[in-house]
Formats: C-alpha cells, structure tokens, sequence
C-alpha cells in the first residue's frame, strides 16, 4: 500500500479551511480583501451578528489561526469605525497645565462577563458623550480571569462596535506589579515577569500601563528617600522599558504609586520623595541612553481605601473614612510642583454611592473600580443561582487558601469568588440572553451614574480633540494573510 505524504503546502492550505469557514461567516457585514485590507460592508449586520461572531470565534476558537485572525479583523473593523486602542497620556498632561478639568477618569477592571459588560459600558458612555474612560485589567486578574491581553482588547473593541461608540479607547494594564516576596527570592526573574507582561499588553494595544513597585517600600529604613529609593528606582527603570518598546507615534500614559493600596494614607513628604528619586533616576537614564525620557502622567496614592473593601462576617461592607482631603492636596502637589494630571485612587467601586461625587471636586485625576461590578453580576436576581454555586463550591475545592481561620463562609466566598471567572467564562457568556440583557441593563445604569458623578459625561469631544488615533498597524496573522492570497482557492481535490 502505497501511503500519500501531505506537502507543507498542502498542510498550509488545510489549515486555513477554519479561518476562510470563519471569514465567511461574517462576509455579509465584513469583507478581507486579497491585500489584506478590510471592509465594512454593512455597519447593521455587522452590529446585529457579524460582531458577535468574530469575538465569540476571538475568545473561544479552538484553532490559534482562527483566533488570531478574529482579534485582528476586529482591530481593523474597529479602526474603520473610528475605535482604535490609544494613550491618555496627552490629555493627562494637558491637565497638569491645567487646561482641562473638573472630572475624573474612570478606570474600570472587567473581569466578569466581559463582552456583556463592555456593551453595557459603552452603552452608557453613547448615550452621555462620554470619552474620558479607561478600560483596564491587573497582571494578577489576566491569570484568574483567563484574558490575555490580545484577547481583552479586541474584547472591549468589539463591545464598543457593538453599541456604536467610537472614539480613542484607553485600555490600561493595571496593577503591572512586582511582587515582594519573588523579588526577594530572584529579582532578575520578577522583574522579567513584569517586563514580559508590559511587552504583551504593548504588542496588544495597553498604551496605558500602571507600574507598581510600591509593594517595595520598606518603613523599616531610616527616611522617607531611604524607604522609597528601591520603589522609584525601579519604576524609572520599567518606565524606560516602556518608551524604548512602545509604538512609534504612542507617548504610553505611565502610572506609578507611592504606597500599596490598604496601608497607611499617603503624605506630601513621601509624594516629593518618590516623585524626587524617580525624576532623579529618570535623568540618569537619559543621560547614560542619550535621549530624552517621558516620566509619569499620575500617581496613585493611599486614602484610606482597601482592593474590594473590607469584608464584614456577614459578606456586607464595611463603611470606609476616606480621607478626601489627602486626594485634594496630592493632587495639587502632583500638578503644580511636578506637572502630572493628579493624584489617583484606588480600591474605590465599594464606597457609597454619596461619595463619587467628591472626586471631581477634589480634582482627582482618576479612580479605579472593579469588585462592585463582580458584585452586580454575582448577585443579580437573574443570575443562574445553580451556576453560582457551582461557582463557590470550585472556590472551595480549589482555593482554600483564601481562607482565613476567623472567616466566615460569607468572607470566605465574597474575597475568593473572582478566582472561578476564568474557570466559568464559556458558562457565563453562553447564559441565556434574557439573564444577560437584565444583568447589562443593571450594569448600563451603574456605568451611567458614575459617570455623571465623575463628570466625564460630554467628555468625548475633549478627548477626540486632544488624543489622536494612533497610526499602529499590525500585519495579519499568517493564516489570514494566506487566505487573502488564496481567494479562489478549491480544496476539494
């Protein structure tokens, strides 16, 4: 018996037959020429179905090329209709001139439902103008949540096409930090690990990257330069790492941090510290590279506030003393003396409703909200409540180490349950659409009223008028590009 060996060729065209099966599925609303170049072909279809498609086939597609090629498609679709990743970093310098104000950015993790989610955001950010608005996600929730970088801008892209918003889309990498106890073990690791990660999210579209090292501050060291000097120290270096792989025509907006967020409320004193020591470290950067470097754009500071709140025994809320006046003067000190856009805080989607208000006033530049939105989706009425337990019961056989010997099972749950959304995201994007659309109409009204109360509605213009798309192109996947020059290709002999 005479056996036929496939030639790579052959083996070449074989593999395509997913991404052409995939491409054709959307041909009514998109269309991939045999250049490479990409055609809307009708906007409606395309909302109604064809972007539902291609980012189903972007997060859940079991063949890489058919993956790949759904991220970059949606990329491409999304830069025709004027959506395209982009830095804050212009519009947070303007600030620090003091030529624009009088809001605060919303910075907001999805982490749960994140296509739904999306919509629901974008929804809201449609129907109030709304521009000034970070879309971000931490080093330590890609892992849990199970989203890469690629996967979570094309992600949030396709929400925004879904909807019709357009506009700059600031996608961050939150929390890109290193942690203390691997760094003492092996600092050339860690610090790869970080680098590694902030290399990723530049390739993807993160040109908004906050860098932690504040995890690094040590209070056991005689003086407020002493205690800081490892944090900005490395902070200046991430920060150059940054500008030498960030695209060209992107100033990436760069965050750092001077106290890690649950610890004790940040001072003027250590704010000159750190930002003194950076700037310093910075300069000798420039001088040894011979060329300029581009420092912070903010800095997030303590104000009393803890990652997700503070967990009562019955799963509730504790209340928080956020010390607003801290933020008013941080945020001051950062503008006038070192001309950053303003303080930032964290830890803040738990606080009372009556408290967001106050940011604007304080001219805080930015806040970042996360766990309340789990919350909604978790406990809303119209989520599965036997896809929920199922849920807590993978937190219990799978992270006991959450627990705390003095938590309840109300604590246990509430600070471990974020860690089973990677493990249940097919589930959760596959739920019925009526649980869905009511669970987006609750998220749409929270997204609009933080919104108004930071006061980034009508914001949008300022954004478009300060913050140009930026002209990064990325060639198709290799699947792709070889489908396009196949046009008229016949496999069936």
């Amino acid at each position: 018996m005479v056996q036929s060996v496939a030639s790579a060729d052959d083996l070449a065209l074989l593999s395509l037959a997913p991404v052409r099966a995939m491409l054709d599925e959307v041909a009514s609303s998109v269309r991939v020429s045999a250049d490479g170049s990409v055609e809307v072909v009708d906007e409606e279809t395309l909302r109604r179905e064809g972007i539902d498609r291609l980012v189903r086939a972007a997060v859940f597609a079991d063949d890489e090329d058919v993956r790949d090629s759904a991220r970059w498609t949606i990329g491409e679709v999304g830069r025709r209709l004027g959506v395209a990743p982009a830095s804050i970093h212009e519009l947070y310098m303007a600030r620090g001139r003091g030529e624009v104000g009088g809001f605060t950015v919303p910075a907001i993790n999805v982490r749960a439902m994140s296509f739904d989610t999306g919509r629901a955001l974008f929804a809201a950010a449609r129907e109030l103008s709304a521009g000034a608005i970070i879309l971000e996600i931490a080093r330590s929730e890609i892992g849990y949540t199970d989203q890469r970088p690629a996967e979570y801008v094309a992600v949030m892209t396709a929400s925004a096409i879904k909807v019709g918003w357009s506009g700059p889309l600031f996608v961050q990498g939150d929390h890109f930090q290193l942690n203390a106890k691997k760094y003492r073990a092996d600092p050339d690791a860690e610090m790869r690990a970080v680098k590694d990660i902030i290399r990723e999210g530049l390739h993807a579209g993160f040109y908004n990257i906050d860098v932690d090292t504040s995890t690094l501050v040590d209070l056991s060291k005689e003086g407020l330069d002493a205690q800081q000097e490892l944090n900005y120290r490395l902070s200046a270096e991430l920060t150059a790492y940054i500008r030498h792989y960030q695209p060209a025509g992107v100033t990436v907006s760069v965050g750092g941090e001077i106290g890690e967020v649950g610890t004790e409320n940040s001072t003027p004193e250590e704010l000159r510290a750190y930002m003194d020591g950076y700037n310093r470290e910075l300069q000798r950067i420039a001088s040894r590279e011979g060329t300029a470097v581009d420092g912070l754009a903010k800095i997030s500071v303590q104000s009393g506030t803890t990652h997700g709140g503070t967990v009562l025994p019955d799963g509730t809320i504790a209340d928080v003393a956020i010390d607003f006046e801290t933020l008013r003067t941080l945020s001051q000190i950062s503008r006038d003396e070192y001309g950053l856009s303003g303080a930032v805080q964290h830890g803040a989607s738990t606080l009372p409703s009556s408290a967001f208000g106050n940011f604007p006033d304080m001219e805080t530049a930015e806040i970042h909200l996360a766990t309340n939105f789990q919350n909604i989706v978790y406990d809303h009425p119209r989520f599965p409540a036997e896809l929920r337990e199922r849920m807590y019961e993978h937190c219990r056989q799978n992270f006991p180490d959450e627990r705390k010997p003095t938590d309840t099972e109300q604590q246990f749950i509430y600070k471990a349950r974020k860690k089973a959304l990677g493990a249940f995201k097919r589930e959760l994007w596959e739920m019925p659409e009526t649980h869905r659309a009511a669970i987006r109409t609750t998220l749409q009204e929270q997204f609009d009223f933080l919104f108004r109360q930071l006061r980034v509605n009508g914001t949008l213009e300022t954004v478009r008028g300060i913050v140009p798309l930026p002209e990064v192109r990325h060639a198709g996947p290799g699947a792709l590009r070889m489908k396009a020059a196949e046009d008229d290709w016949d496999l069936s002999d």
